[in-house]
């Protein structure tokens, strides 16, 4: 964590294979900027300049990696290797301009950015102090820099040389140096905090052990020192501020636990107080109203789970070792210890009438003592095969319910023991309690393809009918209850490092608490029950947690509508290949070494013959959409297999921009209409920007997309283009197209993504739609932040099949699966408008008003606030004109793409039609060819300039060859045929 000289921006880094750095405002809590696709495995460290305008950090891998970044444009600035060894803090020379100082294990090194070349040299050590790992540094004037070192001495530094030692300025190693205006604070592992002055002469010392809330063991590992105020972070996870003249007296802020993991968690019955246990062999008390700790006591083993009884007078702890602790909430002194087992215990709880503990160990056995006979073993339940995982007591406590790590559910007749094998007989029990991870009521919890022990905790809140778990993903999510069909909606929250290993409600459902296994953290969670939060934020009734890391992306509780035919067939379409033509080189040289091996043949010449692409009878229309445009000088650009074709209309010719090699699958015009954006299919799949006059690309950018760009945008100056792909997470890139930089990248949805629009007004916003969502995005560095729509009880989670934004930066608008158009402003749905009869497929904005596509065959203009329909044009074949290149394959086909210029409106059909609609009414047919499948009939007449195709679309058609280049007749067929099926007499 580094904190900006401005005091409000902060900068942190995270561990992970592709980790990233966020900068984020520390009043908002909103990231500003995101910085990412260099370090691997995680950041070590960070450090801001001194204007705040630059940021080095320090990764984990193997060479410890420093980078200099211009953190608001995202952008690397300079890196290079920072040292074998692990490196543990790196400053900016706050005195001398593009200097820094970076140290680690047994080395300091001094570096110097001239460009974006980063240039160290090693600190000589000499005969003033022994080499050593140097923990913590701080830079001062006249080229002088202060290190701590793991003996506890401070090395002085001139330039790159060692100058002094201040010998034992602490007793142990020193983890932390802070540089202020009034000197310099150290801290370090003997407890101690030394304050210097400017020239480092020592001031006061202040021994947090020594104080009311020390302890032997006390070891500093950051120290912030700001006027008469010193804040402390310690390795057991506290963080103490001390006023220099009350030091004796140092505030506790905050506390946690510390080593091992975190496991045990407890709620009290009747008080708003939550139990939690440790690998560190504390047990703690929390108030989940004050949140604050109340009571704390170190056991002799670790502890891994607890239990409160219904009074809430007894705290039971089991322990690693196989025992277990009863003591008293009220002052925390032992009732009992007993240790019956040799391995640890998992889980425990007491029964719903008080007298009985069940106890379960990971030897697979549970024992069930008697409260009142002080913990007198009374059953022991022995039908598990494996660890016992999670228990549960009936309501009237003469039965118990068990899970194990086999993912077996057991039942127990109480207090014996005797396990139950007729299902009658527990089939009308009613459990005080569900925390059980498998049975009926739960099994939507478990996702598709998951491990029996994915999911690592449960609670039941039978009042709210929800649910809530816990993952070994450091998710926390919220179901319905009961759970019944495997794969069930749900809301995430995410907060966790690491496995969450427990959660539990309040004893008032108030609250829910989560405790992360590795992160050691207990996180408390504010229940919003639907009613509140639909009255509070006028949103679909579902219930929340309230907390602003809430990620309703991947699941909703709301009803979602069933799909359209025509969109679940084009939901199916991956694209993906198992030979892509980027292969072909390979395959070629592969088949050259073949060939090698054999008898070797003279390769003959290439013809002098060549051919030439005259005309191309097409247009993508049965899954692309808005992919249809007008250029600078009034042509017609568009796609179709691997070519863009630019299509005159007056002299019916066409050009052509060769320069993808597979499908194309969207298409964008720049704003000034003279430079087009196209993506394609592809292993590594290009987008290429490229010019309508002299048919030649002008960028080609690659590297950031996986099987294919889906769709592409430009923003308003024309300076940016944003891409979405079709892999997994449908990554959505945002370019600097004529540098070719990548300017930030976002996972986009899970589900398929049908559009991007960039917002015309604020260059750093976009959105996106697709499959059951709409996304806002804004560009915050490397990164974009994205945010779920709002639809509230407006309407329903749809397909956003289209979108564009409005009249103003908050105004977007966007065309559904079932007709509506949705009208936003800001992320909240406002209103929604019956358009069409089913999907709106495109939609495009006038200066004042809009013009909308359906799969009903309809185009309709618009006022500008979706009021009243002006006017609407129906596709049909009694509409065409007399100078129409060909006919229309049926009436009212579904609508793809609509744009406007000209006089005119330009329209893309499903069927592969392009078509001009004449403001006063008249259409043209301009463009035609096959829809979806395979085209493989093809058959020349032995006389005339025609030619007939037939397609796995089931059509037979007849082309005119000579420069009319239109269709003559087209016939439905009952099947698609082929070319061997296909002659002409």
């Amino acid at each position: 964590l580094a904190l900006h000289p401005e005091r409000v921006l902060v900068a942190t880094g995270q561990v992970g294979k592709e980790p990233y750095i966020c900068v984020w405002d520390s009043y908002t809590v909103q990231t500003v900027s995101v910085l990412k696709d260099v370090h691997t495995h995680g950041i070590a460290c960070l450090a801001f300049d001194l204007d705040g305008q630059r940021l080095v950090s320090v990764g984990l891998d193997s060479k410890n990696a420093v980078c200099v970044w211009d953190w608001k444009r995202g952008k690397m600035l300079s890196m290079a290797p920072g040292h074998t060894d692990r490196i543990f803090d790196i400053s900016w020379d706050l005195y001398q301009p593009n200097k820094l100082v970076s140290c680690g294990v047994k080395h300091i090194k001094f570096w110097s950015l001239c460009g974006n070349a980063l240039t160290p040299k090693r600190g000589v050590f000499g005969k003033t102090g022994d080499l050593q790992t140097i923990l913590c540094l701080a830079c001062a004037r006249d080229e002088l820099t202060y290190s701590g070192a793991l003996s506890g001495d401070i090395y002085v530094w001139k330039g790159i040389n060692l100058i002094r030692t201040i010998q034992g300025a602490h007793a142990a190693g020193i983890f932390s140096m802070n540089a202020c205006e009034e000197g310099f604070a150290t801290g370090g592992r003997d407890g101690c905090i030394r304050l210097w002055d400017l020239t480092f002469k020592p001031i006061t010392v202040i021994d947090l052990r020594e104080t009311d809330q020390g302890y032997k063991g006390l070891s500093v590992r950051s120290v912030c020192w700001r006027g008469d105020h010193i804040l402390v972070g310690t390795q057991d996870s506290e963080i103490f501020e001390i006023v220099v003249h009350e030091r004796n007296k140092p505030f506790l802020i905050m506390q946690g636990h510390c080593e091992g993991e975190l496991w045990a968690l407890a709620i009290h019955p009747t008080k708003p107080l939550a139990v939690t246990g440790s690998d560190d062999r504390s047990v703690r008390i929390w108030s989940l109203v004050d949140h604050a700790l109340i009571a704390r006591c170190n056991m002799e083993e670790p502890i891994r789970c607890a239990a409160v009884n219904v009074d809430g007078i007894h705290l039971a702890l089991g322990m690693k070792d196989g025992s277990f602790t009863v003591l008293r909430v009220r002052d925390m002194t032992e009732v009992v210890h007993i240790k019956d087992r040799k391995e640890a215990i998992h889980e425990l709880k007491y029964s719903p009438d008080g007298m009985y503990l069940a106890v379960g160990c990971n030897d697979g056995s549970v024992d069930i003592y008697g409260v009142a006979q002080r913990y007198k073993k009374f059953g022991e339940c022995v039908g598990s095969l494996s660890f016992i995982t999670h228990l549960d007591w009936s309501s009237d406590s003469r039965y118990l319910q068990t899970n194990d790590g086999n993912g077996k559910r057991l039942f127990y007749r109480m207090p014996g023991g005797k396990e139950v094998t007729n299902k009658e007989e527990i089939k009308g029990v009613h459990w005080a309690s569900w925390t059980c991870v498998s049975g009926l009521e739960v099994n939507g919890i478990w996702p598709k393809y998951s491990d029996t022990n994915d999911i690592n905790s449960v609670d039941g809140n039978y009042i709210g009918q929800v649910l809530v778990t816990a993952d070994d993903y450091g998710i926390v999510k919220l179901f319905r209850y009961p759970c019944l069909r495997k794969g069930a909606k749900f809301k995430k929250y995410i907060g966790h490092s690491a496995h969450v290993t427990n959660v539990r409600w309040s004893h008032d459902y108030q609250w829910v608490i989560s405790i992360g296994g590795a992160d050691h953290s207990v996180f408390q969670w504010k229940f919003i029950p639907e009613r509140k939060l639909k009255d509070a934020l006028h949103i679909a009734p579902q219930e929340s947690l309230a907390d602003s890391n809430s990620d309703e992306s991947d699941s909703d509780l709301s009803d979602v509508p069933e799909l359209d035919s025509e969109i679940e067939q084009e939901t199916q379409l991956t694209y993906r290949r198992q030979v892509y033509k980027e292969d072909l080189p390979q395959l070629k040289e592969q088949y050259k070494e073949k060939q090698k091996s054999g008898t070797s043949k003279r390769r003959e010449r290439a013809p002098g013959n060549s051919i030439r692409l005259h005309f191309v009878h097409g247009y993508r229309g049965y899954d692309c959409r808005s992919n249809l445009f007008y250029t600078q000088i009034g042509e017609i650009v568009y796609h179709v297999a691997a070519v863009a074709v630019i299509y005159n209309r007056q002299q019916n010719t066409q050009r052509f921009y060769l320069g993808h090699d597979d499908d194309i699958l969207c298409l964008a015009i720049h704003p000034l209409k003279d430079y087009v954006a196209t993506g394609q299919v592809g292993r590594d799949p290009s987008v290429h920007i490229w010019d309508t006059e002299t048919v030649k690309p002008l960028s080609i950018l690659k590297g950031c997309h996986q099987y294919g760009v889906c769709a592409v945008d430009f923003s308003a100056d024309g300076k940016r283009l944003a891409s979405v792909g079709i892999d997994d997470g449908h990554t959505i890139v945002l370019w600097d197209w004529k540098k070719g930089e990548k300017l930030s990248v976002a996972r986009g949805s899970k589900d398929k993504i049908f559009v991007v629009k960039m917002n015309p007004y604020v260059p750093d916003k976009l959105i996106t739609a697709g499959i059951k969502h709409m996304k806002f995005w804004r560009r915050a560095g490397g990164g974009l932040i994205g945010r779920k729509g709002y639809i509230g009880t407006l309407g329903k989670n749809d397909t956003m099949m289209c979108a564009v934004y409005g009249w103003t930066e908050e105004m977007a608008f966007s065309g559904t699966s079932t007709g509506d158009v949705c009208i936003w402003r800001d992320i909240f749905l406002v209103k929604t408008v019956k358009a069409h009869d089913g999907p709106v497929f495109s939609m495009h904005a006038l200066e004042k008003g809009f013009v909308t596509g359906g799969k009903d065959g309809v185009v309709a203009l618009w006022d500008d606030s979706f009021e009243r329909c002006l006017k609407t044009y129906a596709i049909k074949r009694a509409a065409l004109a007399p100078g129409s290149k060909g006919l229309l394959l049926e009436d009212n086909p579904s609508i793809r793409a609509i744009s406007l210029g000209h006089g005119h409106i330009l329209v893309g059909t499903k069927n592969g039609e392009i078509l001009e609609v004449d403001k006063s009414g008249p259409i043209t047919l301009l463009v035609q060819g096959h829809m979806e499948g395979e085209v493989w009939g093809l058959a020349t007449h032995p006389y005339l300039p025609i030619c007939a195709t037939v397609s796995d679309d089931k059509t037979l058609r007849i082309w005119d060859l000579s420069p009319s280049h239109c269709m003559l007749a087209v016939r439905k067929l009952k099947k698609g045929k082929r070319l061997s099926d296909l002659n002409i007499d």
